[in-house]
């Protein structure tokens, strides 16, 4: 008969076990600027500041290359040998590999070679991205994930609609580990930038990068009145300024700018089909600004009928956002903290001996 261990109980045993030695392995770091850099950064700090030590192995550590339709992503050129060096001179007590790229894959074969438990995370739905921009079947993707992730203790998943996709390929010893938002920073009491100040209402507001695999067309082809406005970079920009000339884009923001371009909009447009959460969902909400969004995994883990909408129409997801309260937008946003997600993180982790 099997026994469940309540998450609280869990917790309490791993902190009663005194400071950890955790390795982090991620090929995506600083300064790519997306939703996994910044959820392992503020991870990372919270571990920190718990007395753990923690060793970050990322492409900054080596030689890399731009990768191919994406240059501002750089792949590290690291041997396993590398890596595991790295690896054995700080003798951790847990690793987690955090990507499946070039940096995952090295560390991934050095665990295996001496032994060691590790632990792995589903960050992005990575065959669907991959498919998109190589035009190639989801389902060759597929086979690669299930490899690269078979041998890991635990798959650590944001949400419940991913635990249950990842279930479906045959994936199923998975770990909730959720998301969290800077409080202090992401409050509806942000300042709204200068440039809304005469923009026609309702402001529908993009934030994120902008790539072709965000689906973010879907948005700026919506039709409906008021001021759409993007804010984020990357490699589809420049194509995107061209074709939209009626759109704001206003470039990357971050801290407090970024917080006053939430509680600046009416909306916050969420179009994406291939994030596993989508951070800036919960940090719009914080800020009182009620999503528009898709049904698909991430928005249906967190956008309830109070706080947004979710639509394969658009116009209609972002119609029906319009009548939330934002006094219950930010009630639900504050509700996500990154002491409560670093929490199940540790207490996902496995020791690398057992």
């Amino acid at each position: 008969m099997s026994v469940h261990v309540p998450l609280s109980d869990i917790v309490a045993e791993k902190k009663a076990a005194g400071p950890r030695r955790i390795a982090i392995v991620t090929d995506a770091w600083a300064p790519q600027v997306n939703g996994v850099v910044r959820t392992l950064r503020a991870t990372i700090g919270e571990i920190e500041a718990r007395g753990h030590t923690v060793l970050v192995i990322s492409p900054d550590r080596f030689a890399s290359l731009p990768c191919p339709t994406y240059p501002e992503i750089r792949l590290a050129l690291a041997t396993r040998w590398q890596v595991g060096q790295l690896l054995d001179a700080f003798g951790p007590s847990a690793v987690h590999i955090a990507t499946e790229g070039p940096l995952g894959l090295a560390a991934r074969r050095h665990c295996r070679r001496r032994g060691w438990r590790f632990t792995t995370a589903y960050h992005t739905q990575f065959p669907a991205y991959v498919a998109k921009r190589t035009h190639l079947p989801e389902r060759w993707f597929w086979r690669y994930v299930r490899w690269f992730h078979a041998p890991a203790e635990q798959v650590m998943v944001a949400t419940a609609s991913i635990r249950a996709e990842l279930a479906a390929h045959g994936m199923t010893r998975v770990h909730g580990w959720s998301r969290g938002v800077d409080l202090e920073q992401f409050t509806a009491r942000a300042l709204p930038p200068p440039e809304f100040a005469d923009l026609p209402r309702p402001i529908l507001l993009y934030v994120g990068r902008v790539a072709v695999e965000k689906n973010i067309e879907a948005f700026l082809d919506t039709r409906y009145v008021g001021t759409k406005v993007v804010v984020g970079d990357g490699p589809a920009l420049a194509a995107l300024k061209a074709r939209y000339p009626a759109v704001h884009f206003l470039g990357a923001r971050s801290g407090a700018e970024l917080a006053g371009c939430y509680t600046g909009a009416d909306v916050l447009v969420f179009p994406s089909r291939t994030d596993t959460f989508g951070l800036v969902m919960i940090e719009a909400l914080a800020c009182g600004t009620p999503v528009a969004a898709l049904p698909v995994a991430g928005p249906i883990d967190i956008v309830t009928d109070a706080v947004g909408a979710l639509s394969f129409d658009l116009a209609r997801a972002i119609d029906a956002a319009l009548f939330c309260t934002r006094a219950d937008c930010a009630a639900l946003g504050a509700s996500y903290s990154w002491a409560a997600a670093t929490d199940q993180f540790l207490a996902g982790l496995a020791d690398c001996t057992a």
